[in-house]
């Protein structure tokens, strides 16, 4: 293995170990605890950096990227559960709760476009930290008991069964990385230069639509994997879909 690839294998395994939680050195640093040159040192950081196991930030150097929670796709999940289910606390500010209309939604849902609409806006938090900027609309003829919910720890589908109302059993999900907006950047307290997820999810029940999902998630706190086997395949859907 090349100098730098050794490097990189040490750095990983230190990284794993938790060496670095209170901070990562420096170039410097590594050159002189490691006996290397700086390219050496340089070649393995970016590595590590296209890995996506570092990451570069304005005013702190580089830093260790931690995700700490991760969702298989493919499946239909509740962002409440996963992140409780990782032994976090996950809780939501309510930015917006009422009923709407919208056109490009209701497109979306397959409904008239004055329809209206029960629009839940909400910032979600994993463990009191900004996680996802999430807006969600359904049919008000579904989902008006949401209207009365305390939304400070519950999760969606939960509150529409709990009324009696459909809950999505497919859909589809489309992921996007976007620059978030001023606005949604200050609440997920997030750089200029910060990147999210984008995810779009249409939810139907028995082939209706009933749900139409946007949420901006934080890339550095949340991932999303895919498994796969042989002779499993998949079509490309439409992006106009």
């Amino acid at each position: 293995m090349p100098l730098w690839a050794q490097l990189e294998s040490e750095l990983k395994r230190r990284i794993d170990a938790g060496d670095f939680d209170e901070g990562f050195p420096t170039d410097l640093a590594l050159t002189e605890a490691y006996d290397v040159s700086r390219h050496t040192v340089r070649e393995a950081i970016r590595h590590l950096n296209q890995g996506g196991v570092l990451r570069r930030e304005r005013g702190r150097g580089t830093v260790v990227n931690r995700s700490e929670f991760e969702q298989p796709l493919g499946t239909l999940y509740s962002l409440f559960q996963s992140v409780e289910s990782a032994g976090v606390e996950q809780t939501s500010q309510v930015l917006e709760l009422g009923v709407v209309t919208d056109p490009a939604v209701a497109r979306h849902l397959e409904v008239p476009d004055d329809t209206e609409l029960v629009l839940v806006a909400r910032l979600r938090l994993a463990g009191g930290a900004p996680l996802a900027v999430d807006r969600a609309w359904l049919p008000r003829s579904v989902a008006q008991p949401l209207l009365d919910v305390d939304w400070r720890h519950t999760a969606l589908y939960e509150e529409l069964r709990r009324c009696g109302a459909p809950v999505p059993d497919q859909g589809w999900e489309r992921l996007t990385p976007v620059l978030p907006d001023d606005l949604d950047r200050e609440r997920l307290d997030l750089q200029a230069t910060d990147a999210v997820f984008h995810l779009e999810r249409l939810g139907c029940r028995d082939g209706v639509p009933i749900e139409w999902r946007t949420t901006l998630i934080r890339g550095d706190r949340y991932r999303f994997v895919s498994e796969w086997s042989p002779g499993n395949a998949s079509s490309l859907r439409p992006s106009s879909a």
